[in-house]
């Protein structure tokens, strides 16, 4: 999965992250593609079906490995996957007993765990970032008051120390969601039953899946989507919370209430006075972008039969630019964090 609409070059600055969309580029994920068959070469010549000879020729020789992009999106253009055609490279440049037993899902979808695990443990330092951060304007500001508001009307008195303690909440839960997500190595083999490793399978998948510090289940789940589905949760989820943040930013930083000081923001090209809380909006914007595409990732739980390639397809549209958005998010919201001034009425 590399497809990302935050490589916008104008869009890119506000809305995207620089350090996850890098996970999502096609050298990065043809790495990953590539750390897979090294991982599997080494796993099959331990259990004997390969090999050490060209298990070790695979992983000398990986490195020299030259992709042709041209023919490679050639071939995703008539199979519907760039993996047949990166095969017939690798076995060219490198060994022709590269990917023996594998099958293309195998190869993109475990390429796309290293990534996303990768990608969320990003996620969870910058969320743990937050929580100093809210610490850190709780022992400035908490016990200044506020007015608390239900359906933005003015309620009864409270302290920023409370409304502090409605985004710690969201943000947890957030944390909770990501840890919960399971990065779980793909190897099925053509229709998912690894006929070819006999009683042997589950042991090969197993040596695979902790050579590349994934997890191993017992099932393939090539058309069990649920792994994709809770990491498209997780990333709606932060953004969700996030969102909750900036539009409470927003409003606190309205002219008429001046419940919030902030640096850094938006100008206007007409009206030089105004202050716009740019950054606050931009998490809005993300929130409810992720929570339109999550619905779409949740198709693909419908795969027919044993494979399919429409749903699969959809994933790979969708959940990248969740991720990105989920990044983009933290990013954004530590930074407005940081800009913050002060909280609330001194009591």
């Amino acid at each position: 999965m590399s497809f990302t609409l935050q490589q916008n070059q104008l869009l890119s600055p506000l809305l995207g992250d620089e350090e996850i969309t890098g996970l999502f580029s096609v050298e990065a994920d043809l790495a990953a593609m590539q750390s897979f068959e090294v991982a599997l070469a080494i796993a099959q010549a331990k259990e004997g079906f390969i090999s050490r000879e060209a298990a070790q020729t695979i992983e000398e020789n990986i490195g020299q490995f030259k992709p042709n992009y041209e023919k490679l999106g050639l071939g995703m253009a008539r199979d519907g996957i760039s993996v047949p055609a990166l095969v017939t490279q690798l076995k060219e440049q490198v060994s022709p007993n590269i990917h023996f037993g594998a099958t293309s899902q195998d190869a993109i979808d475990t390429s796309f765990m290293l990534r996303g695990k990768a990608t969320f443990l990003i996620l969870l330092s910058r969320l743990e970032n937050i929580f100093e951060h809210l610490d850190t304007l709780d022992a400035a500001f908490g016990t200044n008051k506020l007015m608390a508001r239900t359906r933005m009307q003015a309620a009864l008195q409270f302290t920023v120390a409370d409304r502090i303690s409605t985004w710690s909440t969201g943000i947890r839960e957030s944390v909770a969601a990501l840890k919960s997500c399971r990065f779980p190595v793909q190897f099925g083999g053509p229709i998912g039953l690894l006929i070819e490793f006999g009683d042997r399978s589950y042991a090969l998948k197993a040596d695979l899946a902790e050579r590349l510090g994934l997890e191993v289940q017992e099932q393939n789940w090539h058309a069990s989507r649920g792994n994709i589905v809770a990491m498209a949760n997780a990333c709606s989820h932060i953004t969700g919370a996030l969102g909750k943040f900036g539009i409470d930013f927003c409003l606190m930083a309205q002219d008429d209430f001046s419940e919030l000081k902030f640096t850094g923001s938006g100008t206007s090209s007409v009206m030089k006075h105004k202050q716009n809380p740019i950054q606050a909006e931009a998490l809005v914007t993300l929130a409810r972008f992720n929570a339109t595409l999550v619905s779409g990732v949740h198709q693909s739980l419908v795969h027919e039969q044993e494979r399919s390639g429409a749903a699969w397809t959809l994933e790979w549209m969708l959940l990248p630019q969740m991720i990105v958005a989920a990044g983009a998010s933290t990013r954004i919201a530590i930074q407005l964090l940081n800009d913050t001034t002060a909280i609330g009425l001194e009591p």
